[in-house]
């Protein structure tokens, strides 16, 4: 079936499958609009904001994690008063078995379901059909994958990726009854009237649970639909099978679960149905299955243990731009989206999980919707590890890094590339006629016979007129006097990409930083903050590169001076000021003296647009002498997810400019997500697509982003799509507006080159 086929082969089928796309690109776009008015409305409800909400969920959730024992002891002790049965299975075939010797205890041979995605994960069904117990699914999505031989794609919708004409062929062979697709109201008359006789005659009813309240030891289920209570109530057998982690203190913590439920999953604010099951019926059974299947050696994980908070409503699927090309069955073994990229390497081993791990972009929007706040950029970074660490990642991956963890082999490489490659350079861009036909969605771009830091070394331009064609130096007196910048001095960290590939970003950056009246220095021995190794999961190359870049900017300023407060550190990647602030306290964790000095230069460190509309402000409507007209701006997915940014980058532009903005739509990821995009460049391509349709549509010439990795992608994608838009780095923009300046080629005075390490 599809959700145990190897993931290469469910990755290709997603790729073949236009259906998949066409439905869910307009899904995620409707129901991120009805989801954020339903959040509005809860917080004006709740007198607080989804923040405070999802936080004090998130504390309930984490009560029970803390003392599990107590809470399933204090559950087991109240559902048992109340009539019913507890069972704690350790491990997916010890729930099965129970289940089967229930089923032949009491005689049943048919199992009416509602939806229980922990079944899945146990694959009951399977389990049950071959000891002679037929089951039929009730809910009508999960009835006709059952019809198709096919899995749940979704945690909530699980037939989300179906068309409706397949859906109508699927029930007329199931009802023998011809049913045109567009006859909605007809296709659900026949499932209700196809499932009547199972809901009758059944033996046992099956259903999940949304919840567990301990103190009352009841189950809480959420459904749009009326089977839930039909398998509840009709059967005289009724089987609640959950995760131990569905627990809850109290009553008040399931209705504060019931109001961000429906919100974060259907953009509802509550479901058809909310049904508390408190014990069994007269003359009726009710057993709770309550499943470990690796969520105790989650537990003990502290950096994935937060996942347990899951309330199963599917909002990261909902908004990973990832999911909407390829769907669930690609993304994931059983539980599928952002969150199954964490739980499966505990239910189903990290073989099953290893594959799917390069289809995240680390866009981060996952955890920003995510109703119980569980970091899951961060856990899938910490499964990737795990995946890395035990030699079942890319092996392609593994040797890359390596070589790329040494500056000057970098260097060697790049030059000798540079030089092999000039006959196929054209401006910006290298025009290979072999280049794979999965690989022509993205120019490359030319490479570059100088990096920035040779530039920076090799044009240091004294503050007069150069005879130098196409360059003009550096303003004579800053736009900014000195005491504008309060007397600063700034290292210039020139990332890695922008340093080999795009060096006019850095360029840029150096005089837009002189503009404003800061001291620059570029320090020679930098190379790459290594998050292009974290993010790839080899975090023993990421934390040689974390050293060295630490080592190459500590002391930074004067000579002689080894005051680093006095020495900002600035970048024009935001990515690699979010790792330095952010990922370096986890590479660094075990080892308090480099965690101490990355500390350090974690206060440092600031993106070049923060820099600019902070300490470095230039004063406002200084550049608007550039062309006029309309700019669409794409927002780095990280300076909104991690940095706070907003909407920075427009905010100067209109400003320091006085230009139009337009923010770029189509989804916030632009698909490039590191190595993702050379792992899985069929995804990358159809998420950029889908970014650069949207920034089309915004009517602007110019395409402004303030991340080197997504100019790459912007860039060389427009490039191969033959659009007439012109795509600059936020830097480069500026910097052409400046007094004296002749474009983003411009010269840069750097007021002094440290020596190489």
């Amino acid at each position: 079936m599809a959700g145990r086929a190897p993931f290469r082969e469910r990755y290709r089928a997603a790729l073949a499958n236009v259906d998949v796309r066409r439905g869910l690109v307009p899904f995620q776009q409707s129901w991120r609009a009805v989801r954020d008015a339903q959040v509005a409305e809860a917080e004006a409800i709740a007198g607080a904001s989804f923040g405070v909400l999802r936080g004090e969920l998130a504390a309930a959730k984490d009560a029970v994690r803390a003392d599990p024992a107590a809470h399933l002891a204090r559950f087991r002790a109240a559902a048992e008063a109340a009539g019913a049965v507890v069972y704690e299975a350790s491990d997916a075939a010890d729930a099965c078995a129970y289940i089967e010797r229930l089923c032949h205890e009491r005689g049943v041979a048919l199992v009416v379901k509602g939806k229980s995605m922990v079944s899945e994960e146990l694959l009951l069904n399977e389990q049950l059909e071959r000891a002679g117990v037929r089951c039929v699914e009730s809910d009508l999505g999960e009835w006709l994958l059952q019809l198709a031989g096919d899995r749940p794609s979704h945690l909530v919708m699980p037939a989300i990726h179906l068309r409706r004409s397949t859906a109508a062929a699927l029930l007329s062979r199931a009802t023998g009854e011809p049913l045109d697709p567009d006859d909605i109201p007809a296709m659900v008359r026949a499932a209700r009237g196809g499932l009547r006789d199972a809901f009758l005659h059944a033996g046992a009813g099956l259903t999940g649970a949304n919840a567990l309240i301990a103190e009352s030891g009841s189950a809480v289920i959420v459904s749009n639909e009326g089977n839930g209570r039909l398998v509840s109530a009709l059967p005289r057998l009724h089987i609640v099978t959950a995760s131990v982690d569905k627990l809850v203190p109290g009553f008040d913590d399931a209705v504060h679960l019931i109001r961000l439920l429906a919100r974060s999953a259907t953009g509802q604010p509550i479901t058809t149905y909310t049904s508390f099951v408190g014990g069994p019926l007269p003359g009726h059974e009710l057993h709770y299955v309550l499943v470990d299947n690796g969520r105790s050696a989650m537990a003990r994980e502290l950096d994935v243990a937060e996942a347990l908070r899951c309330v199963r409503c599917g909002a990261c699927a909902n908004v990973c731009p990832a999911y909407a090309m390829v769907g669930g069955h690609a993304f994931g073994h059983v539980y599928s989206g952002p969150i199954g990229l964490v739980t499966t390497a505990f239910h189903h081993g990290l073989e099953a999980a290893a594959g799917p791990q390069s289809l995240c972009l680390s866009c981060g929007a996952c955890a920003e919707v995510c109703p119980v706040a569980i970091p899951l950029p961060e856990q899938i970074l910490a499964v990737r590890r795990r995946v890395v660490e035990a030699g079942r990642g890319p092996h392609w991956q593994r040797l890359a890094l390596r070589a790329f963890g040494s500056r000057r082999a970098v260097a060697v490489a790049a030059a000798l590339c540079g030089l092999a490659l000039l006959p196929f350079r054209r401006g910006r861009f290298t025009r290979l006629p072999w280049l794979p036909a999965r690989l022509r969605w993205r120019t490359p771009p030319a490479i570059p016979l100088r990096p920035a830091r040779r530039r920076a070394a090799l044009r240091a331009i004294p503050l007069r007129p150069s005879r130098r064609r196409g360059t003009r130096s550096a303003p004579r007196v800053p736009l900014a006097p000195a005491a504008a910048a309060g007397g600063r001095r700034a290292s210039l960290l020139l990332q890695c990409v922008a340093d080999r590939l795009l060096p006019e970003i850095d360029v840029a950056s150096a005089r837009l930083l002189r503009a404003a009246g800061v001291q620059v220095d570029v320090p020679a021995s930098q190379h790459c903050c290594g998050l292009v190794a974290f993010d790839a999961g080899d975090w023993a190359a990421a934390r040689r590169m974390a050293r060295a870049t630490i080592e190459a900017f500590e002391g930074t300023g004067d000579a002689g001076d080894t005051g680093d407060a006095l020495t900002d550190v600035v970048t024009p990647a935001p990515s690699c000021a979010a790792a330095i602030r952010h990922d370096y306290e986890r590479l660094f964790a075990d080892d308090p003296a480099w965690l101490e000095r990355a500390r350090r230069l974690a206060g440092r460190v600031q993106d070049l647009a923060s820099y600019l509309d902070g300490p470095a402000r230039l004063p406002a409507g200084s550049l608007t002498g550039g062309a006029p007209g309309a700019v669409a701006v794409h927002r780095f997915c990280q300076s909104a997810t991690r940095l706070g940014a907003g909407d920075r980058v427009e905010r100067l532009l209109r400003d320091l400019c006085g230009v139009e903005t337009r923010p770029v739509a189509g989804g916030a990821c632009c698909g490039f997500g590191g190595l993702t995009s050379l792992g899985a460049p069929e995804l990358s391509a159809l998420v950029l697509e889908r970014k650069l349709d949207a920034a089309e549509e915004t009517g602007a010439s110019v395409l402004v982003t303030d991340n080197p990795g997504c100019l790459l992608q912007l860039r060389g994608g427009v490039d191969a799509s033959g659009l007439s838009l012109r795509v600059q780095h936020l830097a480069e923009y500026l910097a052409e507006r400046l007094p004296g300046a002749s474009g983003a080629a411009g010269a840069a005075r750097v007021d002094r080159i440290a020596p190489e390490r």
